[in-house]
């Protein structure tokens, strides 16, 4: 089999606009690509670029997916790890749209095998249920929004922080104080915490009930994180600090964190993430199934990801809920309320209305 022509979109999707410590998107910046093949077989990888966490943007993926589909012309894509091993020399870094590359080539892989590509990874169906993220707002307005989550049967909610320590910590009182205790709480900093605020914060909601806190403080003060751990009365799960299995190693080595997110956008891809989460449970450290801003296409081939892996104990994966204004993909991944199932379809399972693709930016390689 070999790969004989890669078609690349700007899979631009329009948004509610959805603000993190870091920033604001007001559309999803992704990419898609179909991998078409000498045997018929079509693979399909998708990423979303996010800026200011990934340092890439729909242009630079838009523009290296050009370069990696010219490499990787007239070669075989069921040597995957040969073909991930030479994007890797073409460029440094650049996680977010190898790891549409890669689930293009897993994609392929699990079609030719005739299996979803949850058993092709040595997985089995089992039962997933996500949170619903609230973006930075007043207090009072997330509030509302938390009100509206439970109402809709939501039982975990996942609360973006990071703007301002006390402002913080009022919201999560008022979010608290809105819904009761019966629903999960867990937050999500985005690094948007100095080394001394983290800890006040995190000492602060103490008496919330949350469940863990994500990336509390800059990547680039993971040194401080080993005592944050020891101190802080809430697990912390590292998340922009880990990208690969190293980033995964060393954290563990310096019991920096208690739990750690795997994302494709981060880690380039399924056979990365692998890694991770098996150097993560050889430590017995659980994991957490996120995500960017993608369509329903990539958070299919998270839900097989994490079905195949069972120390995926944690899922945020409402990526497509996040204020996506239009839904193109057909088959894929479904939601009942924030329970989550798919198919036995071989491959990923998911395809894109080719109506919509028409209307979009694209190239042929």
């Amino acid at each position: 089999m070999t790969i004989t022509k890669t078609e690349i979109y700007m899979f631009k999707i329009p948004m509610v606009p959805f603000t993190i410590a870091t920033g604001t998107m007001h559309f999803a910046q992704n990419v898609l690509i179909k991998v078409y093949t000498s045997e018929g077989i079509i693979g399909l990888g998708e990423c979303s670029a996010f800026p200011m966490i990934v340092g890439e943007t729909q242009i630079s993926c838009y523009n290296h997916a050009k370069d990696f589909a010219t490499f990787w012309k007239g070669k075989n894509p069921l040597e995957i790890e040969a073909r991930l091993a030479e994007i890797d020399k073409i460029i440094a870094g650049n996680y977010t749209i190898k790891s549409a590359f890669d689930m293009a080539l897993y994609d392929i892989a699990s079609k030719a095998s005739n299996q979803p590509l949850y058993a092709f990874l040595g997985g089995k169906q089992k039962a997933i249920e996500s949170d619903l993220t609230i973006g930075i707002d007043t207090p009072d307005a997330m509030a509302a929004q938390a009100i509206e989550f439970k109402e809709k049967g939501v039982n975990m909610i996942k609360v973006k922080l990071g703007k301002d320590p006390i402002t913080d910590i009022e919201r999560i009182q008022k979010i608290r104080t809105a819904i009761g205790n019966n629903v999960k709480l867990r937050i999500d900093a985005n690094q948007g915490w100095s080394t001394k605020d983290a800890l006040n914060v995190l000492k602060g909601l103490a008496e919330f009930n949350i469940e863990f806190c994500e990336q509390p403080m800059h990547k680039y003060y993971d040194d401080f994180l080993p005592a944050l751990c020891v101190a802080s009365p809430i697990p912390i799960m590292a998340d922009e600090s880990v990208f690969t299995h190293h980033d995964a190693r060393k954290l563990i080595d310096n019991k920096a964190c208690h739990l750690i997110n795997i994302k494709f956008s981060k880690s380039g891809g399924i056979q990365e993430a692998i890694r991770i989460q098996e150097i993560a449970g050889q430590n017995k450290m659980a994991c957490m199934m996120g995500g960017m801003l993608e369509s329903r296409l990539a958070l299919s081939a998270k839900m097989h990801f994490a079905m195949a892996h069972d120390n995926m104990k944690y899922y945020d994966m409402d990526t497509c809920l996040l204020g996506h204004l239009e839904d193109p993909i057909l088959g894929g991944v479904k939601f009942n309320g924030m329970h989550l199932s798919i198919d036995d379809t071989p491959g990923i399972g998911a395809d894109v209305d080719p109506a919509y693709l028409s209307k979009l930016e694209h190239c042929v390689v």
